[in-house]
């Protein structure tokens, strides 16, 4: 289909082969700059112009978002307005596109009298639509979406941008890992001290934007967070401030509470008060005072065991010295607040010391109990590690893959629609099967090496004849996108997890749905099945990891040690240690966490900080010994499991590490990545 670039057509999608509009004779233009195919419309900019979804011919179709100014006014002070703002978001996307939740520029030119801008395509839905699915979000979702907007508005105010629009349909959530991007630039100014002295024009959203930028024209940081508290209002309550604005002005930003469902945590409840106050100045004046109010307090620092510089090694648990210094500290302050008496404040202040030292005393002598188990684990050392082929084939990104049982074949799966077979020794591709109508998350194939198994974004699941290529059949029940796919030893047992929320078990031979599992309120992005089938683990954008009982479907435990979604998980070998990744940040320095758990008791092992930016995958070696983990930071990373050490680095992605999985004589790791690529690694030890 061609689709027609005249603003007021309407009926725009022709089919090929056409050189006029069949709805509006408008000429059709098959490649803007002859790059970029316009597929179809995403939004209509009311008679300015359209924003369209369109393919990068240049590289490999992918996915981009194109946005038309074509005025119809010419010469009058709203088009010479609209140019000006067009021009500016073009320079904001320039200047900011660096941070990785905020779309990159990748084009900006003039073709038939119009403007183009073309940018990154987030592939996602934005918060509005999400609350329409979803109705409502909890306190503790909240302070999630908080703890993940924040830091991008200190980013842009940093270098001196304010965004002027910051509103649920201008925030759109990554179907790939749940991590938030701010978009629509079009609407942010340089807060330069000319434009703070200087009343401009009034832009924004009425109800998000505050009182100083609607009648003033002025905005500011504060400016920013007063709609960032009016989002979280939103989607707190279901209640639209445009529509509460529309009735009765700013009235209700002094009576928000009135419209909760529920109460929230006094520290959630006094920022989103505090972010909604009508005067700037009772205002926050920065996302660095928000991030303090959300951020938990304590009187005292707890000092890091090892080495004297004060930076606890990532890749190990926490401890605390034998003696215990902190209790002797912990005991005096007591005692003092009990002779001088400081106040309630002081005793909550304590309180919290107290809960947070005891804690980390549970979680040292729990740790080492785990840790005795383990005995003396062992050190390993990679020899050489190469990169001995790079597999181009699928024309968007490599989402999945997987290794048949005898090491020979390997399954990809992407955003292409397709599955395609490799040969692992040759790197030659041996087939590629094409039956999902749209991008293909996930594959996995049998251990018995006879079946391959595939979920898609159109709500199925295929099931393949790995020999003969023959689709078998497909299952139809989950009512959003298949992410998660696992099979058991005997090759019996399916289970698949949705953006449905749900999980599913199947009969992998007859294709019989055998029961639903119900308990997640989010996304299910990842399942596990154990060696001896008995348990299933699934991890889940609602920030949990649930240990079901597989044979019967009941819940066993649910872990709740993470503080951001859950992107993967993967269990051992011998069926001991459960391993996941998330979008946890590492005590403060920013680097994205692997959690190992003792599987059977549900307690936590240790954690892995390595990586750079969110873990979007982990795997197991056939023997146990060694974990793979990719990352959106592009590298993937080999750890050893029984002590927690990073082995080594591996780099050679120029995007995202969607997967990562190992052959079964452990002598050859394949990751498939957003750079369209799958790499083959061969390791020695």
């Amino acid at each position: 289909m061609i689709c027609c670039l005249n603003p007021d057509c309407s009926n725009p999608l022709n089919p090929n082969g056409k050189k006029f509009c069949q709805s509006c004779n408008t000429p059709l233009v098959s490649l803007l700059r002859n790059r970029f195919r316009v597929i179809r419309v995403l939004s209509d900019e009311g008679g300015f112009g359209r924003t369209y979804l369109s393919e990068d011919v240049d590289k490999l179709n992918e996915r981009c978002v194109i946005k038309q100014l074509a005025p119809k006014f010419q010469g009058t002070w709203s088009q010479k307005k609209a140019m000006e703002l067009f021009a500016e978001e073009a320079q904001r996307l320039q200047d900011l596109g660096e941070h990785p939740q905020i779309p990159t520029l990748l084009a900006y030119f003039e073709q038939d009298g119009c403007l183009y801008l073309v940018q990154q395509f987030i592939n996602g839905d934005n918060l509005l639509k999400e609350l329409q699915q979803r109705k409502a979000y909890n306190a503790r979702e909240i302070q999630s979406i908080l703890l993940d907007l924040l830091p991008i508005l200190k980013f842009i105010h940093d270098r001196k941008v304010i965004h002027r629009d910051i509103k649920p349909e201008n925030i759109i959530r990554h179907k790939s890992d749940g991590r938030l991007s701010l978009i629509d630039f079009g609407s942010s100014k340089q807060f330069t001290a000319k434009v703070q002295q200087k009343s401009g024009t009034s832009i924004g959203s009425h109800g998000y934007s505050p009182l100083e930028q609607i009648r003033d024209g002025k905005a500011f940081p504060a400016s920013d967070l007063f709609g960032l508290g009016a989002t979280c209002f939103h989607l707190l309550t279901g209640n639209s401030p445009f529509q509460l604005w529309m009735e009765s002005g700013y009235a209700w930003v002094s009576n928000w509470r009135e419209y909760l469902r529920s109460p929230l945590t006094p520290e959630l409840d006094f920022v989103i008060d505090k972010l909604l106050k009508k005067d700037i100045q009772e205002r926050y004046q920065s996302a660095d005072e928000v991030l303090r109010d959300l951020t938990p307090k304590q009187l005292l620092a707890l000092p890091p065991a090892g080495k004297s510089s004060g930076k606890i090694p990532p890749t190990r648990a926490p401890s605390l010295p034998k003696s215990y210094p902190l209790l002797r500290i912990l005991i005096l302050i007591s005692a003092l607040i009990l002779l001088f008496g400081f106040g309630e404040s002081w005793y909550k202040h304590l309180r919290q010391i107290q809960t947070s030292l005891f804690s980390r005393l549970s979680q040292h002598n729990s740790l080492g109990k785990d840790q005795a188990l383990l005995g003396q684990p062992p050190k390993i050392t990679l020899g050489e590690v190469s990169l001995v082929n790079t597999l181009q084939g699928h024309e968007s990104s490599v989402l999945s893959v997987a290794i048949s049982p005898d090491g020979k074949t390997i399954a990809s799966s992407g955003g292409d629609n397709t599955i395609k077979l490799w040969n692992l020794a040759t790197g030659k591709q041996i087939s590629s099967l094409k039956g999902h109508s749209q991008q293909v998350n996930v594959v996995a194939i049998s251990p018995d090496g006879k079946t391959l198994v595939s979920g898609s974004d159109d709500n199925t699941i295929k099931i393949w004849n790995l020999t003969t290529r023959k689709l078998i059949r497909t299952l139809a029940g989950h009512s959003d996108s298949v992410h998660a796919l696992a099979i058991s030893a005997d090759s019996e047992t399916l289970v698949s997890g949705s953006d449905d929320n749900t999980i599913k078990i199947w009969h992998l031979t007859t294709g019989e749905q055998i029961r639903t599992l119900l308990g997640h309120t989010f996304w299910v992005r990842s399942v596990a099945i154990s060696p001896d089938g008995v348990l299933l683990a699934s991890g889940s954008f609602d920030k949990t990891i649930k240990i079901w009982n597989l044979t019967k479907g009941y819940s066993i435990r649910t872990l709740e040690g993470n503080s951001q979604t859950v992107t993967a998980v993967a269990i051992s070998p011998d069926g001991k240690t459960l391993a996941s990744a998330s979008r946890d940040v590492y005590d403060g320095q920013r680097l994205r966490t692997i959690k190992l758990w003792n599987l059977v008791t549900g307690r936590e092992i240790r954690t892995l900080a390595g990586h750079a930016n969110t873990v979007t995958t982990v795997a197991f070696s056939a023997d146990g010994k060694i974990i793979a983990s990719g990352s959106r930071d592009r590298t993937i990373k080999l750890w050893n499991p029984a002590t927690g050490e990073e082995i080594l680095t591996l780099t050679g992605h120029t995007n995202t590490v969607t997967s990562v999985t190992f052959n079964p004589d452990g002598k050859t790791l394949v990751s498939g990545s957003e750079d369209n690529t799958i790499k083959i690694w061969r390791l020695s030890q």
